[in-house]
């Protein structure tokens, strides 16, 4: 671990505070650690199933199409009669 300089810790106030590496030029955004930990746990992919999302996607398609006075147009529009 390292220890921020005067320099890093004004930085910190800004909205969006950045470190730069002076030898690779890469460009860091710097975080609190409960920050990280929560952006970790809405990245992580470790329990995502695909499954459980389509049939989400499928209930409110079908709560959408059930409000739809318009459903039955929209089935037929560009079949040929």
């Amino acid at each position: 671990m390292i220890e921020l300089t005067e320099q890093q810790r004004q930085e910190l106030n800004d909205p969006e505070p950045v470190a730069i590496d002076p030898q690779t030029q890469q460009t860091y955004v710097l975080v609190r650690r409960d920050a990280y930990e929560r952006f970790k746990a809405l990245l992580a992919l470790d329990d995502y199933d695909p499954d459980e999302g389509a049939g989400y996607i499928n209930e409110v398609m079908a709560e959408d199409d059930a409000k739809d006075p318009y459903l039955e147009s929209y089935q037929h529009y560009g079949k040929q009669a």
